[in-house]
């Protein structure tokens, strides 16, 4: 159990959603066939109990995506041809979890927020009143912050057995200019509940995880369009070689459930998908009196519809208090 708790600590902070590009740089906010969720957002671990007290996340990542030259994206009142964009990108922010429990379960909240520079291009395709078009290429960058972002969950234990239920949402106050191809704010806000389960077994050293929620967008009032809802499923598994180091996959699916609002009826209704694999590493170390986790993971993504596709990897760092022994830990869940 202290093996379990200790690790739990560590990785089981959760990375909200951070900015509009799902887990692409290029934030061409949801008419631009992304999502608010962040693919990848939840993996190993994810819903297992952590210590009590302040924990820290910070993570880089890097993005490269593209679509086709045929693929549209309605973006307001015209129609990118062809989308692609690189970034790279920190996101930060802290988390406390509760030693009281709640409903049975441990009680977390966190907010956190996204920085950094993405460069977007795309083929502009103008249609004016009356009917005519003109096409533009255009690429822009931007350096600036996104919207912040908070989220409340519950995790419970029972054993090897762990599971989890999440709230999380968009406050959209991050840099957004509707005309601007390259953005970091979304430029509405969005909710997003969900829940999720782990299986991890501290003597065998075998971890699996998968959380899966919804996403639903409020109107993009600059653009008045609105994206229909989300449906993902982040997962994840790993084995521990040792108490510290652990290496296994990771993967994700997302897939848009209900129409947007203001497409172009010949794009019927915009629906896009994504999903994504690839491996992960992650090593754990004291840091004075507090607990060190650094994870790497990559994935290269496909079966894209509606939406760029390409590859990213995350660079992640976490710091929360160091596990307590097995009698103090059962004393807090079981109060």
């Amino acid at each position: 159990m202290k093996r379990q708790r200790l690790l739990g600590a560590a990785a089981g902070i959760s990375l909200c959603t951070l900015f509009s590009a799902g887990s692409h740089a290029p934030a061409f906010a949801d008419e631009g066939g992304l999502s608010f969720w962040l693919p990848g957002t939840f993996g190993s671990l994810a819903a297992t109990p952590g210590t009590p007290g302040w924990s820290w996340a910070q993570f880089y990542i890097h993005t490269n995506v593209a679509s086709g030259a045929g693929a549209q994206f309605p973006r307001g009142g015209r129609v990118d041809v062809g989308v692609s964009g690189r970034g790279n990108l920190v996101g930060f922010g802290p988390t406390y979890i509760f030693a009281t429990p709640v409903l049975g379960a441990q009680l977390s909240v966190s907010v956190l927020g996204i920085a950094g520079r993405n460069e977007a291009s795309a083929a502009l395709s103008l249609t004016g009143p009356l009917g005519n078009t003109i096409g533009i290429n255009r690429t822009q960058s931007l350096t600036s912050f996104g919207d912040v972002i908070p989220q409340v969950a519950l995790k419970w234990n029972q054993g090897v057995h762990n599971y989890m239920v999440y709230g999380t949402g968009d406050i959209p106050v991050g840099d957004y200019d509707p005309n601007r191809l390259a953005n970091l704010g979304i430029g509405h806000g969005a909710i997003d509940f969900g829940g999720g389960y782990t299986y991890f077994n501290p003597t065998t050293g075998n971890e699996f995880s998968a959380v899966a929620g919804l996403t639903y967008n409020f109107k993009n009032t600059y653009t008045q369009y609105q994206n229909g809802v989300d449906f993902h499923v982040d997962w994840g598994a790993s084995h521990f070689f040792t108490k510290q180091l652990q290496i296994g996959v990771v993967g994700y699916y997302l897939q848009q459930v209900s129409d947007d609002f203001g497409a172009p009826p010949a794009l019927n209704g915009f629906r896009s998908r994504i999903a994504g694999v690839g491996p992960q590493v992650g090593f754990l170390f004291p840091v004075g009196d507090m607990q060190g986790y650094v994870n790497v993971k990559a994935y290269k993504e496909f079966a894209a519809q509606n939406r760029p596709e390409g590859w990213n990897a995350w660079l992640t760092f976490a710091l929360s208090p160091s596990a307590p022994d097995p009698s103090s830990a059962k004393r807090i869940y079981q109060r």
